[in-house]
């Protein structure tokens, strides 16, 4: 079972980001019902699957949610982080698409399938098997290389934020580098948002994750607009 849920991920990555992207929606909650279906089969709970908390899951999410609104909101202030939000990504798309990304591609075609994938069914079977700790070690893993694609992408589309993640200047940026960075990274994003599925259920990793995909739209945006600090004087 596991190595099948390992597929219908491995499928679903390679449909949204290459062969399909526009119907990620679709192809996710596809392989999402698909993943819950065959934890539910082999005998996991709700409980198990991380769906619990609901309230105490939304308070946190909320809290972190805008925990992310400010330190974006931080971000675009300051010419220094300023060009880690120029996305061509977000901004080579028009208003009515952006919007489209970030209220359905992200939440239906990204966070739906990667938190009850990962940190929903993945987790509870590895879980149930070899205990929490490699849960999350394997899980974050996975989570990790699932964004190898992604990653090829964005050392082209937000050079600044490539070359932080591969520590590199933005000018030489080494594509290999870029996603081995961006592999370390997300994978240890996966370690957050389990030990946040283990204390507030799904709830709480899904909205975290949303606030930061979705926000990253409207502030590639706004920090578009904002007019480029004078040289300082001599």
């Amino acid at each position: 079972m596991l190595l099948r849920s390992i597929a219908i991920l491995a499928a679903a990555n390679i449909m949204n980001n290459k062969i399909a992207p526009r119907l990620g929606p679709l192809t996710s909650a596809a392989a999402t019902a698909a993943l819950v279906a065959m934890a539910r089969r082999s005998g996991l709970s709700w409980k198990e699957l991380g769906f619990e908390h609901g309230r105490r899951g939304a308070i946190a999410g909320g809290a972190l949610a805008a925990g992310v609104a400010a330190v974006y909101t931080a971000g675009i202030s300051m010419p220094r982080t300023r060009p880690l939000f120029h996305d061509d990504r977000a901004l080579s798309l028009s208003r009515a698409r952006a919007w489209e990304e970030a209220l359905i591609q992200v939440p239906f075609g990204t966070v739906l399938l990667e938190e009850v994938g990962f940190r929903g069914a993945l987790h509870a079977m590895l879980r149930r098997r070899h205990g929490a700790v490699a849960a999350t070690g394997v899980s974050s893993a996975l989570f990790g290389l699932w964004h190898i694609l992604p990653a090829i992408d964005m050392a082209r589309a937000n050079p600044a934020l490539g070359a932080l993640v591969a520590d590199e200047a933005p000018g030489r940026l080494d594509t290999a580098r870029v996603v081995a960075g961006s592999v370390v990274s997300t994978a240890a994003a996966g370690v957050l948002f389990c030990e946040l599925r283990r204390r507030g259920g799904l709830l709480t990793p899904v909205m975290l994750h949303l606030a930061t995909n979705s926000f990253g739209y409207l502030f590639a945006r706004l920090a578009a607009k904002r007019k480029p600090s004078p040289p300082a004087s001599v």
